[in-house]
């Protein structure tokens, strides 16, 4: 029989909502891509522990890395640490050094795991950083802390530089700082103030066109230790443009959780590699996509991945940097996580009608693994809002 939920909708009614996806199949090993894929990766809190969730948030470690192996898995790498972690909403740095740690621990017991961990300034608070000597120091703590655990780095985005920086030329001393001490290659890491508002401005400038001159230069002054870059802004023909100029030896990681599925089947030419947040969300979708694309089977690709974009574009709407929620709202329904409680309470940034929207495009783009259980935690929460 199939599964109904009550669902609230804009108009104040009730809906009886019927679900129709089917559950995404496993491989039975993990698979081979033609493009580099991480999925940045969420934490699980530990609401048995977790007496002070705004300010000291309490991890649950083993589900967390039962998590990693679910992603591993399906053949992803794993993008640690990052925003999707909370990274600054709810892990601060000292958890997030204990997350690498494990993390870089977990890897090695795994046959062929692969990750890369961030590495920013958010010890730092930026009323704190006087000068830019100040964020370097902060850039190497992190940077030498996962190098001493045998990791690679993704160099964030810092607040702090955004709050001291006056010029181009501030960004370019003090990531051509950090890429000279770096012992391997670096994935750079662009985020849009729709990420983090405290960015705005990042790279000296107001124009994509101005700031985009400064990352390439800064790409070009030490190419030999960047592998790529990331880039976050939503807008796919802003990515475009930078995947055109870069190196040819630098990879163009699509963090585009808008308009991914395009990005990475590519122009015929170019194509973008992927370090998305929504890869943890859709997980098992996005492999088989990936595998599919690797054996040049573009009607499967597309018929499985395009239908996680609206529910992507839902997830990452605006104010975007509420995201995680909806990540682990779906970690919750497919029983990743017994419950939905996240760092710092952040599963009350979104309302009740959105996670009602999350549910609907999730089951029609096939994210619920487990329909009979995602229904019943489903109309749990609705009942908790009074909807059922």
């Amino acid at each position: 029989m199939a599964k109904a939920v009550k669902l609230p909708r804009t108009d104040r009614s009730i809906e009886t909502y019927t679900l129709v996806g089917t559950p995404i199949e496993r491989p039975e090993a993990a698979p081979v891509f033609n493009r580099i894929a991480y999925a940045a990766a969420h934490v699980v809190s530990d609401p048995w522990a977790d007496t002070l969730p705004w300010n000291s948030p309490v991890i649950d470690w083993d589900a967390t890395m039962a998590f990693r192996h679910h992603l591993w898995s399906l053949g992803f790498k794993i993008a640690e640490a990052m925003d999707t972690s909370q990274r600054g909403m709810g892990l601060d740095w000292t958890g997030a050094q204990e997350l690498i740690s494990r993390s870089l621990a977990e890897a090695r017991t795994v046959p062929g795991a692969d990750l890369a961990c961030g590495a920013g300034t958010d010890q730092l608070p930026k009323q704190d950083a006087k000068s830019l000597d100040d964020v370097i120091s902060a850039y190497e703590e992190q940077l030498g802390f996962i190098e001493k655990h045998g990791g690679r780095a993704i160099l964030m985005a810092s607040r702090a530089l955004a709050h001291v920086a006056k010029s181009p030329d501030d960004y370019r001393k003090v990531y051509g700082r950090i890429l000279g001490q770096a012992k391997d290659k670096v994935v750079l890491h662009w985020l849009g103030d729709m990420f983090d508002p405290e960015l705005t401005g990042y790279w000296g400038g107001d124009r994509f066109e101005d700031t985009l001159l400064t990352v390439l230069s800064i790409i070009t002054d030490h190419q030999d230790k960047v592998e790529g870059i990331k880039i976050s802004l939503l807008d796919q023909a802003y990515e475009v443009e930078l995947r055109r100029r870069l190196p040819q030896d630098v990879i163009c990681f699509t963090g585009d959780d808008f308009n991914y599925a395009t990005l990475i089947e590519g122009d015929g030419t170019r194509h973008s590699h992927a370090l998305l947040g929504i890869f943890d969300a859709v997980a098992p979708q996005a492999s088989k996509a990936l595998a599919a694309l690797a054996n040049g089977d573009l009607a499967t690709f597309r018929g499985t991945i395009e239908p996680t974009v609206p529910l992507s574009r839902k997830i990452f709407e605006a104010p975007t940097q509420y995201y995680k929620a909806g990540v682990v709202f779906l970690a919750w329904l497919n029983g990743h996580q017994s419950h939905f409680t996240m760092p710092a309470g952040m599963q009350s940034a979104r309302g009740a009608l959105h996670y009602a929207d999350i549910f609907r495009l999730a089951d029609q783009a096939n994210v619920l693994d487990k329909p009979d259980l995602a229904a019943l935690r489903m109309t749990a929460l609705m009942t908790q809002y009074g909807f059922a």
